[in-house]
């Protein structure tokens, strides 16, 4: 039987992520030589070839992607034993680290760190803000334990290393100044909106959200202004600058100049999941913090 050298899978996993032996050897804190030589060595080891040529830089063999769907499952068992040592030395007692995109965290990890102090206070939770698809690339990299994203920003379901949840709906509605004609309209729809000048990122998830959401409305909106934090579109709205989609879990204190309006039957909405490595799951204090952030979705 082969003798299985874990360093050398997680190098080998580690390429596939990255894309180049530089890249990967960066995120490794080695050199690149050092990252092909135990390639070299697994190889041998395994018999067979890892990587091939491919122009100037090196691309995993279809034998290379075998072993990596089965290391995938052993590091996911060995997720599992952390959790279940950790469990068993900590007992309740431990640090989980959760990466989280702007507006989830007052709206989901705040509450479910207070719920936690009351029920669990022995599972502290430490957070790090961070962009939604920049909370995957923290998750894989051990830098968090937990990770709350968009469902947009998601790597593909057939990746073996994650573990997501679903946890929350949440519903886009419309900004518009306060003395807009289309303010109070009744039954107002998205496609209502196609001819206002638009406001939203220049690039990123909300604007491939927002694109996508009108795009489906029928029409291709017209992007009047470009900004990324809510406090500065809002603003513009209110302004009478143009129009907006604001996620409802991210509607900060009532502006007197804006009319936030839901949008009926054909609401858009963003889907915010949370994500784990796969078998760290079975740990004590993420599942405590799981459990902790369904509740706060599910009171909104």
């Amino acid at each position: 039987m082969t003798e299985w050298d874990i360093k050398k899978l997680l190098i080998l996993r580690a390429l596939s992520e990255r894309g180049t032996v530089t890249a990967a050897a960066r995120g490794l804190m080695m050199t690149p030589s050092a990252v092909s030589q135990q390639l070299s060595n697994l190889a041998k080891q395994v018999g067979v070839p890892l990587l091939e040529a491919h122009g100037r830089r090196v691309r995993l063999t279809d034998a290379a992607q075998l072993l990596l769907r089965h290391a995938d499952v052993v590091f996911a068992q060995l997720e599992r034993a952390d959790a279940e040592l950790a469990a068993y030395v900590r007992g309740e007692v431990g640090v989980v680290r959760v990466g989280a995109f702007s507006t989830a965290v007052p709206a989901l990890v705040v509450p479910a760190v207070r719920a936690l102090r009351d029920a669990h206070p022995g599972v502290s939770v430490q957070v790090r803000e961070a962009e939604a698809a920049q909370a995957y690339e923290l998750l894989a990299a051990g830098d968090v334990d937990l990770a709350l994203s968009l469902a947009a920003q998601a790597p593909s379901g057939r990746d073996g290393r994650f573990t997501q949840v679903p946890l929350l709906a949440d519903p886009l509605d419309v900004a518009l100044p306060a003395a807009h004609p289309l303010a109070r309209k009744r039954g107002l729809t998205l496609a209502d909106l196609a001819d206002e000048p638009w406001i939203f990122g220049g690039s990123g998830p909300w604007s491939d959200i927002t694109r996508g959401a009108c795009e489906a409305a029928g029409f291709v909106p017209e992007q009047a202004h470009s900004a990324a934090g809510w406090t500065a579109i809002l603003a513009m709205v209110e302004a009478g600058m143009g129009v907006a989609l604001v996620p409802r879990m991210a509607t900060p204190s009532r502006r007197d100049g804006v009319a936030m309006r839901g949008l009926g039957p054909g609401t858009p909405h963003r889907h915010v999941v949370a994500a784990v490595r796969r078998g760290a799951e079975a740990g004590v204090g993420v599942s405590r913090v799981l459990t902790a952030l369904r509740a706060a979705a599910a009171s909104r």
